[in-house]
């Protein structure tokens, strides 16, 4: 494969910028424009030493662009299994992107999105499930969100789905010698005992199924819409959570009219705010175009955070409670309305910020009954790919289960297996197709 070069740090100005090489001709493109401070001749002449920093210049012409510290790693004990190079220079935009550019000029190709972990992969030095991982790890939004990618870049999930897709393998391989070897004397519960294992697979994918919603929440964090009739607050609501005016908060009625989304973190649990219109009857056309988008947000939600003006009378019927919904009474800095008197509710005030914290508390109760009875600390969470694949493979067992029992030929058997074979190993890359990985790999940044 070509050598691709790209700049691995953020974009923008900063101490110092990170622009890194893979592939065979690594090193040698580095060293067209590198120049060693001390002691060029030996090491103009001997080969670079692994994971050593040297300090010198990079060139273009004889005209110094920037002194940098620069590192090698050889292949196969790197990142991408390749030779690898990083050389480290000043944080600006300019001298950055000057140093890449003669890394390009000197023979090297621009790295796509994603393109040292999708090499890493290919090279074997991760699995599909930790080069997500990795992806994970960057974009993590809390400490839990970060454990659960750590877990995973860990090799946990992966590890978990090779045993599962060896186990499968081993029943798979047992039906296809009973199909190439009927002669052979079988004993009569040994269709009995392959269907009790294939129920226990189904058990165990049907576990891992059911942290898919734990992993969409720690990645994404609890989707929280602010619903209720105009001018009870959810703009003001969404702005002192956040900590700073996002929403236009004004007296007047359908102010809001789209969806605003933030995320927050709520006492280390990430949560994804989403503010919408006011809900009433008697609007004009457009106010009743973002009523509907705020009724379809609320049908959306894990958590509905119903806001009244408690200054006001309550409407005759109340939001239903349970697990994703909590009724918040707004405006407790003003008398209460007697007809809320013995409604239990989360009372606050956007005005003086009084019962913030008790608030706080509601929406972490709320978000733990949302998850269940998991151990989020070390249960390994799947993500949207992961249950796709997954669904599709236990939907391919209950498939051969049903064969097992109405007796139907083991052929029926064993072509259920092998597609349940191949959906399970699409997780962790077994049965990759170059679509897959541009899907996967096109969600990174540029230079990782």
């Amino acid at each position: 494969m070509q050598t691709i070069a790209a700049i691995a740090s953020p974009p923008g100005q900063g101490a110092i910028a990170l622009i890194r090489l893979s592939g065979l001709n690594a090193v040698s493109i580095a060293r067209n424009v590198f120049v060693p401070k001390r002691g060029a001749g030996a090491i103009a002449s001997q080969p670079l030493e692994p994971r050593k920093a040297y300090f010198g210049a990079i060139c273009d012409q004889g005209e110094i662009v920037d002194e940098v510290l620069l590192t090698v790693f050889r292949a196969p004990a790197s990142f991408t299994g390749e030779d690898v190079v990083e050389i480290g220079c000043h944080g600006g935009i300019l001298v950055s992107r000057r140093v890449l550019e003669l890394l390009l000029r000197s023979g090297a190709t621009s790295a796509p999105a994603g393109e040292f972990t999708r090499r890493a992969y290919l090279n074997g030095k991760l699995d599909l499930t930790q080069a997500e991982a990795v992806m994970d790890i960057i974009g993590a939004q809390s400490d839990l969100a970060l454990k659960a990618a750590a877990r995973q870049l860990e090799g946990r999930l992966g590890d978990w789905m090779r045993a599962f897709h060896d186990d499968l393998l081993d029943l798979l391989a047992h039906v296809e010698a009973y199909i190439d070897f009927p002669e052979e004397d079988i004993s009569p519960d040994t269709g009995a005992v392959m269907l009790g294992r294939l129920r226990e697979e189904m058990a165990e994918l049907e576990r891992l199924l059911a942290t898919a919603h734990h992993g969409r929440i720690l990645r994404s964090g609890l989707r929280t819409v602010l619903s209720g009739p105009p001018n009870a607050g959810k703009s003001s609501l969404l702005n002192v959570l956040l900590g700073f005016d996002r929403a236009i908060v004004s007296p007047v009625p359908g102010t809001t009219r789209d969806v605003l989304e933030e995320a927050i973190m709520v006492k280390g649990w990430p949560v994804l705010l989403v503010d919408t219109a006011g809900i009433r009857d008697g609007a004009d056309a457009l106010e009743q175009e973002g009523i509907s988008r705020a009724k379809k947000q609320r049908d959306q939600a894990d958590l509905v955070l119903h806001l009244f003006d408690a200054s006001t009378g309550s409407p005759a019927t109340l939001p239903e409670g349970g697990t994703g919904s909590l009724l918040v009474l707004n405006k407790a800095d003003l008398p209460e309305h007697a007809s809320w008197n013995s409604v239990d509710a989360v009372r606050i005030s956007c005005v003086s910020q009084g019962g913030m914290a008790a608030l706080e508390e509601a929406i972490v109760s709320k978000l733990q009954l949302c998850l269940g009875p998991t151990d989020v600390e070390n249960d390994v969470s799947i993500n949207a790919r992961h249950q796709d694949c997954l669904t599709r493979s236990l939907h391919f067992l209950q498939a051969a289960e049903i064969a097992f029992t109405k007796n139907l030929p083991p052929e029926f058997v064993a072509e259920e297996l092998r597609a349940a074979l191949a959906a399970a190993g699409e997780v962790v890359g077994r049965s990759d197709t170059e679509d897959l990985l541009g899907r996967i790999f096109s969600t990174f940044c540029i230079g990782k």
